[in-house]
């Protein structure tokens, strides 16, 4: 039994979008193997979502694997309570295991399939010079047009670049890459959706799913006391800084369909006032953007190498980059723009927006859009009869 447990094994290739996948891989034979031993013990069952949606399996075929892996939320706690960890011969790390597949999953799913390899390049050498190389373009424009510095325009963005040139370059980019990420999550729904249910048990799922991910209820350490980071103490830090840059993310994301709206329904030009909510949005939106990606970078650097796929903290730490860059230009922008340098501001600030978009679909982003399918096929699993009756939720 052992021998049988140390061991990777073969398992039964499944279908997923629209074509066979090959056997397992030797990444994704390391989880059929951690989770065949946990699904012995189950002591961490009731730590997240990933342990009672194993029970409710005896094999794991690829489709299996991957939906674990996007469900495991990294949160650590598993491997400090795991009696089966390094030094012991079955040397289970689940966190790991399951990291290293959830990386190769984006890249397996990625629209269109030829760009997946971007997701191994995706570091923060290339998106901090993606992000100087626009800069410097849209700099060189505005001097070859002799804007660069055009004296005080109150504000006036669109004297610097016209507003519809800037609607059109980036609404194209930002439909772009959420088209290849729409298209790649559902690759991903195709491979692992589970068989269909009630349309009433589908609603209460999607609520449930929608919470959990919305509360990053499972970034709790499955006890409430939160994740581990650089040891095995347990700290809520890693869920606050999350909740800051995603609903500081959302709430920036708001000013610009508000300021939109004023342009379009209301007739209203920017700039607007200070209290007017576009600038009030993006002002708050802005300041979380700050605080939580400056607390995930600390946090990143000072995680234990044993928690997770070390090799996809280059994908980590510039996503993390670009955000923050986003929102620091942008408040630079709001603090001096009706100086003479908003020009020179906002060339910057427009070629860290579009360095964010154009790496959107091939880097960090995309975990939470498959962590929220995720969490939507566990949540409808769930309702569902247990095949094997071994587990509880």
């Amino acid at each position: 039994m052992t021998a049988q447990l140390l061991e990777p094994r073969l398992v039964e290739p499944s279908k997923g979008h629209g074509e066979l996948i090959a056997v397992v891989n030797v990444d994704e034979s390391e989880v059929d193997r951690q989770m065949r031993i946990c699904n012995a013990c189950r002591y961490c069952e009731g730590f997240c979502a990933v342990f009672p949606a194993m029970t409710r399996r005896l094999d794991f075929n690829k489709a299996d694997i991957h939906y674990l892996a996007n469900l495991c939320h990294n949160c650590g706690a598993c491997l400090h309570a795991c009696q089966y960890a390094a030094p012991h011969e079955f040397a289970v790390n689940v966190p790991k295991a399951l990291a290293t597949v959830r990386g190769q999953t984006y890249s397996d799913y990625a629209w269109p399939s030829a760009f997946g390899r971007l997701y191994r390049h995706n570091g923060t050498l290339l998106a901090s010079a993606l992000a100087a190389g626009l800069s410097l373009f849209l700099l060189l424009a505005l001097l070859v047009n002799g804007t660069l510095l055009p004296g005080r325009l109150a504000g006036d963005f669109y004297a610097v670049f016209p507003h519809n040139t800037l609607a059109l370059m980036f609404g194209v980019v930002f439909a772009a890459a959420m088209l290849a990420l729409s298209i790649a999550v559902r690759r991903f729904w195709c491979e692992v959706a589970p068989a269909d249910s009630p349309p009433a048990s589908k609603h209460a799922a999607v609520v449930e799913a929608s919470t959990a991910a919305l509360t990053l209820k499972y970034l709790d350490g499955g006890h409430g006391q939160g994740c581990t980071n650089e040891s095995d103490r347990y700290t809520l830090w890693r869920r606050r800084f999350h909740h800051l840059t995603f609903y500081g993310f959302m709430l920036c994301f708001a000013a610009t369909v508000v300021a939109t709206g004023y342009h379009y329904l209301l007739g209203e030009m920017a700039p607007y006032p200070l209290l007017s909510w576009p600038v009030v949005l993006g002002t708050v939106g802005g300041v979380g953007l700050v605080i939580g990606p400056v607390g995930l970078l600390v946090l990143n650097l000072r995680r234990d190498p044993a928690h997770g796929d070390v090799s996809q903290r280059p994908m980590d730490r510039a996503f993390i980059l670009l955000l923050l860059l986003v929102s620091l230009t942008g408040l630079a922008l709001l603090g001096w723009r009706d100086t003479g340098a908003m020009a020179i501001l906002l060339a910057v600030h427009l070629g860290c927006v579009m360095a964010l978009f154009l790496t959107l679909p091939y880097g960090k982003f995309a975990h939470g859009i498959f962590r929220s399918a995720a969490l939507l096929k566990f949540a409808i699993e769930k309702r569902q009869p247990d095949p094997h009756g071994l587990g509880g939720e």
